[in-house]
This record gives structure tokens, sequence and C-alpha cells, in this order.
């Protein structure tokens, strides 16, 4: 395990995982947005040459799907020019690069999970802009490792698992969209999977990461009911109605179907991810212990 990981975006949902979840030899600098701007390129290569990791994780992002499709060169200075600027200059500096990217970089229109070569083809700018990031990665440090992952969900920060609690606390009905199918991810099981491939300096290219077994929101939404009456952080569960995706309209565009292929990671870390449902009980647990 390196000696000295950074983890950018340490203020974020992974972010906080991550630096909870730390190897106990290891010393984890955690660095948030305002403490390091990755989308400038000095800052950043005075920072790692101050700083001399063995590792970078990157789990900084602009993940505002629906903005970026407004704020398109914020998301590119980010997504892109920020994910570029920590591969040069990890690459400089003679450091190892883990780079978290997305399910967003498909275009939603396959019927089988998504392998780390399928063919990419984002249809929104939040997606484009992390691929743009994966390219200027492998362009600057091939050797990175690149993990895509999607639906991330934890106790900490703003995500779909807190935002149906507060809903279903709050009304007795909700719709949800059911055409839309993926892989929700605890983001402690994705900081579990990044830190074993911290720990495995072998593996790089592009590998994927989410819990095991397939959803749609509205499938998703039903266990957040279940479960947050069983775990009792719900009184009672509000009735969901499933309802397509034209019926809830929103900037940009999602993949209808983000199922990613993860057997190239269970296989080269090995260890095999939890079952959604599994993880989600976790969480919600952890969640009510909060």
């Amino acid at each position: 395990m390196p000696e000295k990981v950074l983890v950018t975006g340490a203020g974020g949902q992974l972010g906080q995982e991550l630096l909870r979840t730390a190897p106990v030899a290891t010393q984890c600098v955690g660095l948030t947005r305002s403490e390091l701007d990755i989308g400038d390129a000095e800052a950043v290569e005075a920072l790692i040459a101050h700083e001399q990791p063995s590792l970078v994780i990157n789990a900084a992002a602009y993940t505002a799907v629906d903005k970026a499709e407004e704020e398109v060169e914020q998301a590119m200075r980010i997504n892109g020019d920020g994910a570029g600027n920590l591969a040069r200059a990890c690459a400089g500096a003679g450091a190892r690069l883990l780079h978290v990217s997305t399910d967003f970089v498909f275009d939603g229109l396959a019927s089988s999970p998504y392998l780390p070569d399928s063919q990419t083809a984002p249809i929104g700018a939040y997606g484009r802009t992390k691929l743009a990031g994966e390219e200027r990665v492998l362009a600057a440090a091939p050797d990175a490792l690149i993990m895509r992952t999607g639906w991330v969900y934890s106790a900490f920060g703003a995500n779909f698992v807190k935002t149906m609690l507060r809903l279903m606390a709050e009304r007795d009905q909700l719709a949800v969209v059911a055409d839309q199918v993926g892989s929700p991810t605890w983001a402690r099981g994705l900081a579990e999977a990044l830190w074993q491939a911290a720990s495995r300096p072998e593996v790089g290219g592009i590998y994927h990461w989410s819990d095991a077994g397939v959803c749609s929101w509205y499938d998703f939404a039903v266990a957040i009911a279940e479960e947050g009456v069983a775990s009792e952080l719900l009184a009672t569960a509000p009735v969901i109605a499933p309802i397509p995706a034209s019926d809830y309209p929103t900037p940009a565009a999602r993949p209808a179907f983000s199922v990613l292929d993860k057997r190239s990671s269970w296989r080269d870390l090995e260890m095999n991810g939890r079952h959604w449902r599994e993880q989600l009980r976790a969480m919600l647990q952890e969640l009510k212990e909060l």
C-alpha cells in the first residue's frame, strides 16, 4: 500500500468515504475544493511537488448533470482539464493516479452491461466532459487506473437516497422514473474497491465498479421505502407510482440503460461486489446511527 496518498474532492460523498476507510498504515491527505482547485494547473503541480505523494485518488468532479448543460466550460474545467492537470503532475512526480469516472460516458442504448472497452458515446455535457477527462488521463499517465461508476449515494451530502427519504417523510404519494436502469453504488463500497486497487500497482487501465444487481429508479425508490420503514427511519411507506422519463423532463438527457460490467474488477481486485439492496440496508443503518 502506498505510504502517502492525496485524495482530491475530499468534501464529497466518495471523498469522505475514502478518508474514513483509509488503511491504517497510509498517510492520507484529503483536499477539499477550497483547498485545491484541480482546474488550476499551476496549483496542482505545485501541491503535488510539495506533498510528494506516491498515489493520488481523484474524487473531485463537477457532478451537477443538469447544470452542466448551461455551465459546459466550468464542467470541462474540472472534469476534463482538472483530470488532465492531475495526470500530468502525477506523471512528472512519479506518482500513480486513480481517477473516478462515470457511466454517463455511454449512450444508454445497449441491452447488456457495458464493458470497460465498450464504445463510448455520451449524450450530455456531463458525460462529454468526463470522457474528456478519461482521455487526458490516459494520454498523460498511461499507467493510471480509471474507475467508472454510477448512481452513487452515501450518508453524506445530497443524493437520491436521502432525497427520497425526505420526500417520503413529507408525502403520501410519489412518482419515480421506471424506464432508466442501472446499478446503485454505496460510496463506501466504491471507496473500498479503490483502496484495493491502490494496493495493486500492477492494475491499470479502465475498470467498472458499482454494487451488484440491477434496478430502475422506481425499483430503487421502492426498496428505499421498504428498508426505510424496516430501519425506522420512516414511519410509513408512501404509495410510489412508476412513470416514464418522458413524464419527468430534465435539461440533460440521461442514459436509459447504464449497467456496468464489473467482472474484470472482481477478477483483478479479487473482491466481489455486494448486492445493492444489502448495501442500501447497511447505509441506512449508518444514517440512523448518525
